[in-house]
């Protein structure tokens, strides 16, 4: 995932990692709609949400977010950067280069195609927990409401899919040398933990009780109860 730094851009332009996505999120719309739909244009529709929708628009959505609030909170005169006691200072440092993220531009600015690039990575964890591991699973979680077991399982893996999807964007802004104090990114993870507790006390399971998998359909007609 190397950028030629000769480019000066932090921004990869390379669309591969969209379109292989897209494709997967295509062939699970597929298995979602065969098991779940009764028509052939439910499932059409089915796949064009979870692509341009669920995926492509989310990304848009979070990207431009990042784009507007990223550099006015973390940058170097933003109010994350005031700061103290966290590993960021004022003064410039080296990015993280983890994961999918290697530092390669030289731009002390946020560009709103790097935003684009850490949305898309970091869906793919959502992708994984809630359209795969969800669907091979759903017999169970829907078991029944008071079930102790599905109510952990589903809560759990929303819990899981929501710390990844956090951590990769952490990951993804950390590799930045010029935004400061990034760990605050990772406040979120704190409160989905403390409301994952809170519903395990409450017995409300986010798939029997808030109708998790029903919003995945949102927009689609015809579908099976």
């Amino acid at each position: 995932m190397l950028i030629l730094e000769t480019k000066n851009t932090w921004h990869r332009p390379d669309p591969s990692f969209t379109y292989l996505l897209s494709f997967f999120l295509l062939l699970t719309a597929l298995a979602w709609g065969l098991a779940y739909t009764h028509s052939f244009g439910s499932i059409l529709r089915l796949s064009l949400l979870f692509i341009f929708v669920h995926f492509i628009g989310s990304s848009l959505l979070i990207s431009t977010i990042g784009y507007f609030a990223i550099g006015r909170l973390f940058g170097p005169n933003g109010a994350a950067a005031s700061l103290t006691g966290l590993r960021g200072s004022r003064a410039r440092r080296r990015g993280a280069a983890q994961g999918l993220f290697v530092q390669s531009g030289e731009k002390d600015q946020l560009e709103f195609g790097y935003c684009f690039d850490v949305s898309n990575r970091a869906f793919f964890p959502l992708y994984l927990h809630l359209y795969v591991v969800q669907f091979l699973l759903l017999p169970l979680l829907t078991r029944s409401p008071s079930d102790f077991l599905a109510t952990f399982l589903g809560n759990s893996l929303y819990l899981s899919a929501f710390i990844y999807y956090t951590y990769i964007t952490f990951l993804g802004y950390n590799a930045l040398p010029f935004l400061h104090n990034t760990e605050l990114l990772l406040v979120p993870i704190l409160v989905f933990a403390v409301l994952w507790f809170v519903s395990l006390i409450a017995g409300w399971g986010i798939v029997m009780h808030g109708h998790s998998v029903e919003g995945l359909f949102w927009g689609v007609p015809d579908t099976k109860s």
